[in-house]
């Protein structure tokens, strides 16, 4: 019996394998094993949506232990949107059963010729057709899958019709309300026929120093208690950064026009508790309560509910589409995940659209604060209808197809979270380095720029504080450690985390060798694909055209050039090759 299994879907069978120890003593864990097995199993001509393309999914130390904020899995794989490397991270109940399966890797590969999902356990994984499942939205195919799974506390990751149609942006969804969103995953499983995976367990899962590992556990515990950090997730999650991120003026609005959106006081965290009856939820082991869900009690979605929405799709539908009606992000948001579609690039994409349609590039006919024209907008794109058909393929092919180059704002395919990087420049560079895309989660340089840690608008030295963020993420997401927890776990409490999970006896030096080591590898598999230094920019929307607003803050490609020089640098990486 191996740690690694490895499903073929064309043959319909499986082998096990063995993860070398030596491989997790060197990278730790999941971001740093699963990239290793993408960059070696995945050669830099494979097609994101052929047979030869593979998912690979990795549990972490932490899963299935008692640490807090320990409870998440992750998926490796060529982006559809990008072409380029793709990881993604989900929390909810489902890393719990992965982790006690007893395998640390699953590599999916091949193409199934006909609908299936999978079942995987300790004994390996089973083959069931999924013919009656394929067309169902992502909620009914969950609830499907687990009531066909005996085991009691089985956990399924799904995707909806977007995933099926291939959509580049689609997710894959678990607890209904989770995602791996970013990057296309849930098309990578509609191109193999793989409607879902379900998973369970009874495999105790060990740590190798289980003593000062519970010593940890315990230290955690206490360290957040009456942190004002975990209050405040406890109190809003991530709703709170609405008002921050708007009285900052650093809320993206009207497609990356300002950086604040009138009746913001209508999608605040505050009408959230006020209006719409919020309940905490948690993704066990956590004390952080971020989760809300949410209900609507009158109007024209009543009897709606869901978990959410999330600051990012308040952002994307708030602020980029001006729609500022709380039960209308809900319902938004309850779209794109019953379809199974990333909100970011998916929200985006729309107020692209409406930017599109007021140019008269595009028949239909959309404005700003208009819910029911992006709702449309939304199925078109999920469902390949119409002009939705361009738009399914990503940013990249609109901008090409419209003449839009120059105005859809995206890096290296991918379109930016929520965050004005005219005004936090540090995310900017954030923006431009991830190997994803336009990612704000590799370092969160929002958190030191929002708190003060750093002056925004400054480009000098930004390079040297991103560093050690994206650093010390880097071993959160080898481990993996919610994101939510980056406050809770300095360089010296991550470093005795990672010595008593899997036995070694590394420095804070350490690991910041092998997150560096980690990080070049993203680097170099997209480097590969032909994903290089000429797609490290942002396009001449932000950086040739200032904020329209009294600030006209602006991010002139001189301080991004400068920045990212620094961060070549700082990596290790050499002389910043020059543009063309």
């Amino acid at each position: 019996m191996g740690d690694l299994l490895r499903i073929d879907l064309t043959a319909r069978t499986t082998t096990q394998e063995t993860v070398s120890p030596e491989l997790i003593k060197e990278l730790i864990g999941v971001k740093g094993v699963g990239t290793h097995y993408l960059c070696e199993e995945v050669g830099p001509e494979v097609d994101p949506l052929s047979s030869q393309a593979k998912l690979i999914f990795v549990s972490g130390p932490l899963a299935g232990t008692s640490m807090l904020g320990g409870n998440r899995y992750s998926l490796f794989y060529v982006s559809p949107l990008t072409n380029g490397y793709g990881e993604c991270y989900s929390g909810g109940n489902l890393a719990p059963q992965f982790a006690k399966t007893g395998f640390k890797v699953v590599i999916v590969e091949g193409k199934a010729d006909a609908p299936v999902y999978l079942e995987i356990s300790e004994s390996g994984a089973e083959f069931h057709s999924a013919a009656d499942l394929w067309g169902l939205d992502a909620f009914e195919a969950e609830d499907k899958i687990l009531e066909r799974t005996e085991h009691p506390k089985a956990q399924a990751c799904v995707i909806g019709p977007a995933g099926e149609k291939l959509v580049r942006f689609a997710c894959v969804n678990n607890n209904h309300w989770h995602q791996l969103g970013r990057g296309g995953p849930g098309a990578v499983f509609g191109s193999k026929h793989l409607k879902g995976i379900v998973w369970h367990g009874d495999k105790k899962v060990a740590v190798a120093r289980p003593d000062e590992f519970k010593a940890l556990v315990k230290d955690m515990v206490e360290r957040t208690k009456d942190d004002p950090g975990v209050a405040a997730y406890q109190r809003g999650g991530t709703m709170n950064m609405v008002r921050l991120l708007n009285g900052k003026n650093v809320f993206p609005t009207r497609y990356w026009r300002k950086g604040t959106v009138e009746g913001f006081e209508n999608i605040t965290v505050e009408t959230m508790l006020e209006k719409h009856g919020t309940r905490n939820e948690v993704c066990p082991p956590c004390v952080l309560k971020c989760v809300k869900h949410n209900f609507v009690f009158e109007g024209r979605h009543k009897g709606l509910e869901c978990e959410g929405p999330e600051y990012e799709t308040a952002y994307v539908f708030g602020g980029l589409c001006e729609i500022t009606d709380f039960a209308e992000l809900m319902w938004l948001n309850d779209i794109c995940d019953r379809l199974g579609v990333d909100t970011i690039d998916g929200g985006n994409l729309c107020a692209l659209a409406i930017e599109a349609s007021q140019r008269g590039l595009i028949d239909e006919k959309m404005d700003f604060g208009d819910p029911d024209c992006v709702a449309a907008f939304l199925r078109k794109m999920s469902l390949r209808e119409g002009i939705g058909d361009l738009f399914a393929e990503g940013v990249l092919p609109v901008a090409k197809e419209l003449g839009l180059e120059d105005v859809a704002v995206h890096c290296k395919g991918m379109a930016p979270a929520g965050y004005e990087p005219r005004v936090m420049k540090g995310m900017g560079l954030g923006f431009v380095t991830a190997a994803r895309g336009a990612c704000h989660l590799r370092a969160t340089m929002y958190k030191p720029e929002l708190m003060g840690l750093v002056e925004p608008r400054t480009w000098e030295d930004k390079a040297a504080v991103y560093c050690d963020w994206e650093d010390r993420l880097t071993i959160m997401d080898c481990l993996v450690y919610c994101r939510f927890y980056r406050d809770l776990v300095p360089w010296p409490y991550i470093t005795q985390v990672v010595n008593a999970a899997i036995g070694t006896d590394y420095t804070e030096d350490d690991l910041h060798q092998i997150a560096n080591r980690i990080i070049t590898m993203t680097h170099d598999f997209n480097a590969a694909r032909g994903i290089g230094r000429e797609s490290e920019v942002l396009p001449k929307w932000v950086t040739d055209k200032p904020m329209e607003d009294e600030t006209a803050y602006d991010l002139p490609p001189s301080e991004l050039a400068a920045m990212l020089a620094d961060y070549y640098r700082i990596r290790g990486w050499g002389e910043l090759p020059a543009m063309a």
